[in-house]
């Protein structure tokens, strides 16, 4: 994720803010992993971040942070002290707001006329291509497709010009908007359009097959953890992501069936998962000793995860997906 959003940042150094004293505002900056390479260049950049812990990590790395919510108002005192701005970006943040009319309308009063509002998010395309049900979760109210965005953008004066696929998170989307008549949408945003026409995202039998999925998913696992336990087989989880409490409390696996789950977040530890409890446990419990079978509930970070856990595999264990389907790994 830092290549990704240090990428992300020389993107905008190297296109948009290349001018006289460019300015960008990215909504929900977190710890300002993106902002920090900004900052670097002596950029005139903000940071809004609501929340006062990772605003302060923020802070302490170079970064010029105000810890509020950005709606209307927001904008419109972000203007008053530092002028239009170049850019607005926004990383897994838009879909976490259901207020989206006020972020738009701030956004089109920070904005200048020629500037761009630039956000990514999971993409419904790919979880409903993926049987990736995990990705329902209590903080993301959207889940957007280029369609869904289009319509959005053109009910408050905007354009979608630009869609680029992102592998991260499990896939995701990153939108380009413009004012309408301000730039000529690209090539890619017709195709993204087209794509999700053949998918049928925007048909509800389409998402009818996605449920049907999501239930053959929820049974597959279900019975194959149910089997191993009868074997007698140790299974823990790996990973205890947000999103591995849909898939425990929906396919309502507890204890019984997973013994605990290791996470390298050191305020998750000794704690219980919620809804479905699982201990929460170091990275060193992984392989004190190594379980038999391990459920990835990180599925996104496969590659590197299994990479850096080659001595599981090699003493004998195995992962246990569940994206787009079961399977032991």
């Amino acid at each position: 994720m830092r290549k990704h959003f240090d990428a992300t940042a020389r993107h905008f150094l190297e296109t948009e803010l290349t001018g006289h004293d460019p300015f960008i505002v990215e909504l929900g900056c977190n710890d300002g992993i993106m902002l920090k390479a900004v900052a670097e260049e002596g950029v005139r950049h903000l940071g809004v971040e609501p929340c006062g812990g990772v605003a302060e990590l923020a802070k302490a790395a170079g970064v010029r942070v105000i810890s509020e919510f950005f709606q209307d108002s927001t904008a419109a005192g972000i203007r008053a002290a530092d002028g239009p701005a170049d850019v607005i970006f926004a990383a897994n943040t838009i879909s976490h707001i259901p207020y989206m009319e006020s972020i738009l309308s701030g956004v089109d009063r920070l904005l200048k006329p020629d500037g761009i509002f630039v956000f990514e998010d999971p993409y419904l395309g790919d979880i409903v291509r993926r049987s990736a049900f995990d990705q329902i979760y209590d903080e993301h109210f959207y889940f957007f497709t280029a369609r869904s965005v289009r319509a959005m953008a053109e009910r408050h004066g905007f354009a979608l010009v630009d869609v680029e696929r992102l592998p991260v998170h499990g896939g995701e989307v990153r939108y380009t908007l413009a004012r309408q008549g301000a730039r000529h949408p690209t090539a890619s945003v017709a195709e993204l359009l087209a794509e999700e026409e053949e998918l049928g995202l925007g048909r509800m039998e389409t998402l009818r097959g996605f449920a049907a999925n999501v239930r053959k998913n929820r049974d597959d696992l279900v019975a194959l953890l149910t089997d191993l336990r009868a074997q007698g087989r140790t299974v823990i989880g790996y990973g205890a992501a947000a999103k591995s409490a849909t898939v425990t409390n929906y396919c309502g696996i507890g204890p019984d069936l997973v013994a605990y789950v290791t996470d390298s977040t050191a305020a998750k530890q000794g704690r219980l998962t919620p809804g479905s409890h699982l201990p929460v446990r170091p990275p060193s419990a992984f392989s004190d000793p190594y379980p038999d079978y391990a459920l990835l509930f990180a599925w996104n970070h496969a590659e590197e995860i299994m990479a850096k856990e080659r001595a599981f595999h090699e003493a004998g264990g195995k992962w246990i997906l569940w994206v787009p389907e079961v399977r032991i790994v």
